[in-house]
């Protein structure tokens, strides 16, 4: 048995997302194991967050998409919410790819840390931004953030924030 190459991504764009992709970015989060959030914060994310979310196009329909923000009391601190990837793209680096656009946006050039809050078995998350920390020459902290039982019921489980950075712009 020989190790496939991994398929290179072709004919994909990386772009500020506009308020119209906000229903393919809830569609796409439906089709995921993503915490499915209301189709009203994808287009609100699209719209005034535009700056700080990527999305991901292969003729023209969204395949991917980052939303994130920058904190309003700690300007030095971008926060990605969520990192959606269609099935059909999974295995070729498009989420890194992503990251890597939103971090080398101007919007962006002020940001020293970049935070994300993942479960403890997302392991697909947590080698993302690992990776993303690896590739910066940058270390990645890990702390529990939001214990279980500060969720409703049985919904949640603990979420741990990955605080990659500082970067050197």
């Amino acid at each position: 048995m020989t190790d496939d190459p991994v398929p290179v991504l072709e004919n994909f764009s990386l772009e500020q997302p506009a308020k119209e992709d906000g229903q393919e970015m809830w569609a796409l989060a439906k089709r995921t194991s993503l915490d499915v959030n209301s189709a009203y914060k994808y287009i609100m994310m699209a719209e005034y967050f535009s700056e700080t979310c990527v999305s991901a196009k292969v003729d023209g329909k969204v395949v991917g998409f980052i939303t994130a923000f920058i904190q309003p009391e700690h300007r030095e601190v971008i926060f990605v919410w969520q990192v959606g990837v269609d099935s059909s793209q999974r295995g070729r680096g498009l989420a890194y790819k992503m990251l890597d656009e939103l971090m080398n946006r101007e919007s962006t050039k002020d940001v020293l840390y970049l935070e994300a809050t993942i479960t403890k078995d997302n392991t697909a998350s947590q080698a993302l931004f690992k990776k993303l920390a690896k590739e910066r020459k940058t270390s990645c902290t890990v702390k529990e953030t939001f214990p279980a039982e500060v969720f409703p019921g049985q919904q949640g489980e603990a979420e741990f924030t990955y605080r990659i950075g500082p970067f050197r712009k």
